[in-house]
């Protein structure tokens, strides 16, 4: 297996994308490329932009090490493999979520990798690459409540948090309609809420749940089934039209499922999110 942090990852201080409606004057070198010939311009310059939100360990989340502070996880190792194999360096946008697509919109990234489904909605504006992960979705909950959360039924009327612009917030209103959503930008303010009691409950993918479990010892996974689909499977969004990236893509990422590298990716930065919420 290849070393997985081989490229060199920038921390990019951003200003506020989309909400201070940025007319992109100051796109990226590669950002400002057609799509048409996105793949080309990218190897050109020698970097990815990649847009991401760094609040959803495993996959993506700050963490120290060796006394900084860096963005890793799951998809930043998928990142540095894919520009390890495209011969260029990557360069981290570190935004809230619902800014994500923005930045890509606003042609401020290349790609956007953050734990992003390909909805209906999302391709009528993005392309995406074939899916790389399927999560299963959980529902966390503080201890104190094991014994009243125990089905779908016994949520309504409560409050029920999902990352704004996610797709548990869907999750949450389709699944959960007699709750009652209550959407937050950053995950750790959402776990805030449900320590607090703010919130009675909180809709997240399964690793990411047990990561943030693991790092909270009054909270758990309610034993409560959600419905998983396949249209709630990560893929990377690509500006529309990257027909050639898109192609590029999707060969790295069967190469990386095939030879198990996602998985140890997921595994790996579930154990690091856990090490490093105990130092």
């Amino acid at each position: 297996m290849k070393k997985l942090f081989g490229s060199l990852v920038v921390l990019a201080t951003v200003l506020v994308l989309g909400a201070c409606g940025s007319n992109g004057s100051g796109s990226s070198e590669s950002g400002n490329a057609s799509a048409d010939n996105q793949l080309e311009s990218i190897k050109s310059a020698g970097v990815i932009n990649v847009a991401t939100s760094a609040d959803f360990a495993p996959f993506e989340f700050h963490a120290m090490i060796d006394g900084k502070d860096q963005i890793v996880g799951a998809d930043i190792d998928l990142v540095n493999e894919i520009a390890d194999q495209l011969g260029v360096k990557v360069n981290i946008l570190d935004l809230d979520f619902n800014a994500v697509l923005t930045a890509l919109q606003q042609g401020k990234a290349d790609i956007a990798v953050s734990g992003i489904s390909a909805t209906e909605e999302r391709k009528q504006t993005f392309d995406f690459t074939d899916n790389y992960f399927t999560p299963e979705q959980k529902l966390v909950i503080n201890k104190d409540n094991e014994s009243a959360y125990t089905s779908i039924d016994s949520l309504a009327g409560k409050k029920v948090g999902a990352q704004k612009g996610s797709i548990q917030e869907s999750i949450v209103q389709s699944q959960m309609a007699d709750s009652q959503l209550v959407s937050i930008a950053k995950v750790p303010n959402l776990i805030n809420e449900l320590k607090q009691g703010s919130i009675d409950g909180l809709v997240l993918e399964s690793a990411v749940a047990e990561s943030y479990v693991a790092q909270n010892d009054d909270l758990m996974v309610a034993d409560v089934a959600l419905e998983v689909s396949a249209d709630d499977s990560y893929a990377i969004a690509l500006p529309k039209g990257s027909t050639e990236l898109q192609t590029e893509l999707n060969k790295i990422l069967k190469e990386l499922d095939e030879n198990g590298s996602i998985s140890e990716f997921v595994q790996k930065n579930t154990d690091l999110a856990n090490e490093n919420a105990a130092q």
